[in-house]
């Protein structure tokens, strides 16, 4: 039977599929060898994953153990936790429109920021610690450090923030948002969101 594609773009297979060649991967957990090729031994979703050694690690878990990760080029719906004059600090929410079970963090460099005058941006008058954020995977973190990730697109940036009188503004324009109680205006990297993107 030929392995199913899944929505998440984890890929199914069923017990004694083969997966690919030993020149190609590390057999993991839930696969086996055979005649210098790997095969799954359960039905379930295949993982692969490089954790420092040359190739990656092919792995089959069942269902209940797939846990999506952000990958390079994915979008991504993150929460600002700190910020500081080279980088803001965020914790990674969806991939896509997936929520994560677990905390993967991130980090969006001043000069991942925006796509033009790179030289001028400032990273307090993009972000703010609380604000929600969508921005694209550009490299993968590993134990020591964050995922990497770029607002430097007209679909990125804030999404939602909360002004100093803690009503959520309104975005006015690329760079700005108001407070509706306040209408008191403060800098921001606003994303143009497109539909698919909001999370309800």
């Amino acid at each position: 039977m030929l392995p199913m594609p899944r929505s998440s773009g984890l890929l199914c297979v069923y017990s004694g599929d083969k997966l690919c060649s030993v020149d190609d991967c590390i057999p993991g957990t839930g696969v086996y060898l055979r005649h210098g090729y790997i095969y799954s031994s359960l039905a379930g979703y295949v993982l692969r994953k490089n954790e420092g050694e040359e190739l990656p690690v092919i792995s089959v878990v069942r269902e209940t153990e797939t846990q999506l990760l952000p990958d390079v080029g994915a979008i991504v719906t993150c929460k600002v936790t700190s910020i500081n004059p080279r980088f803001a600090k965020v914790h990674i929410l969806y991939v896509g429109s997936t929520p994560l079970k677990d905390r993967f963090r991130g980090t969006i460099r001043k000069e991942d920021v925006r796509a033009t005058e790179k030289d001028k941006v400032e990273t307090y008058k993009s972000f703010r610690p609380g604000d929600i954020v969508l921005a694209k995977v550009i490299s993968l973190g590993d134990v020591q450090s964050n995922y990497l990730l770029t607002t430097a697109e007209n679909e990125l940036g804030v999404v939602v923030a909360h002004s100093e009188a803690g009503a959520q503004m309104v975005p006015i324009s690329w760079c700005e948002m108001q407070c509706p109680r306040t209408h008191a205006k403060e800098f921001r990297k606003v994303a143009r969101v497109q539909p698919e993107y909001l999370q309800a």
